[in-house]
């Protein structure tokens, strides 16, 4: 009976490890007013595109004439007005050239006079040979000589004239060579850069100075053809500077290309920077943000 009960004990042992396992409760359970989490509201669609900030206005102030530079009158930096002298060429020698030939124009002009005066006493005397020879006082030689006379005269003062308006343009001729020597600003704006120093000869054509307006400021960029008659002058650009982070600017467009550049895709767009940008400089690059019209 011993081997009895030993059986019953391994039957009931296999019977236990037979049952299945009963599953572990979860830890955290759903709630059941839970609500779902709302989806992200949709970010207006931009494209931004890049530029350099110009302005209409800038230039390099070249030498008209050959010379030395005697002055520099303006640094960078300076603000200047238009016409302002930024710098002066030597101009002794013509300086010179031009009070001989105003010297010469007075005393061509002192001849001339005197010509002019003369004739009217030569054409007087042929008016009175004329009534001698009516009255038959004197020979037709004697009148036709007083004739001769008051005609090689006027010849005369048409010659001293001639002089004299040759004369007067040689004085313009120098007063226009005698201005290229001051260096002019060609608008208002401010000195960029000076090239020159006093001393330094220079030739015709040679940078001198470089003048640039302060605005109006414009952006120049591109933008993907498909934009080509979706985009309009007088539409408003978001704007900003990698060198101004936290500065926002407005712009217009006011000029579009009318065709694409087969070369890229692209058309050139120009847009005009709107009210005060004082920060702003020429040469910076910036940002637009262009709404990505569909």
């Amino acid at each position: 009976m011993q081997w009895v009960g030993c059986v019953l004990m391994i039957a009931l042992l296999l019977n236990g490890c037979s049952g299945e396992p009963k599953l572990a409760a979860p830890r955290f359970t759903a709630s059941a007013n839970a609500q779902p989490t709302p989806s992200p509201a949709p970010v207006e669609d931009m494209f931004v595109a890049s530029g350099p900030i110009v302005v209409e206005n800038q230039v390099d102030v070249a030498a008209q004439r050959e010379g030395v530079v005697a002055k520099i009158l303006a640094e960078p930096g300076l603000r200047v007005r238009r016409d302002q002298i930024l710098g002066t060429l030597d101009d002794r020698q013509l300086t010179a050239d031009l009070e001989a030939a105003r010297a010469k124009t007075r005393s061509i002009e002192a001849d001339r006079k005197n010509w002019e005066s003369e004739a009217k006493v030569l054409e007087s005397d042929y008016e009175r040979a004329q009534k001698m020879w009516e009255a038959q006082l004197i020979t037709k030689e004697q009148l036709e000589h007083a004739k001769y006379k008051a005609e090689s005269d006027k010849w005369d003062v048409q010659r001293v004239s001639e002089l004299l308006r040759n004369a007067q343009a040689t004085e313009r001729s120098l007063q226009l060579e005698l201005e290229k020597t001051r260096i002019r600003a060609p608008f208002e704006g401010l000195v960029a850069r000076r090239y020159v120093r006093v001393g330094q000869r220079v030739a015709l054509g040679d940078r001198l100075f470089w003048v640039t307006a302060t605005g109006p400021l414009r952006v120049r960029f591109t933008l993907p053809e498909k934009f080509l008659g979706r985009v309009k002058t007088g539409l408003e650009v978001g704007l900003t500077s990698p060198d101004l982070p936290s500065e926002h600017y407005k712009a217009r467009i006011i000029q579009l290309s009318p065709v694409v550049d087969p070369s890229s895709g692209t058309i050139d767009v120009m847009a005009e920077v709107l009210g005060p940008a004082q920060d702003l400089r020429p040469g910076m690059t910036a940002s637009i943000e262009v709404q990505n019209l569909r």
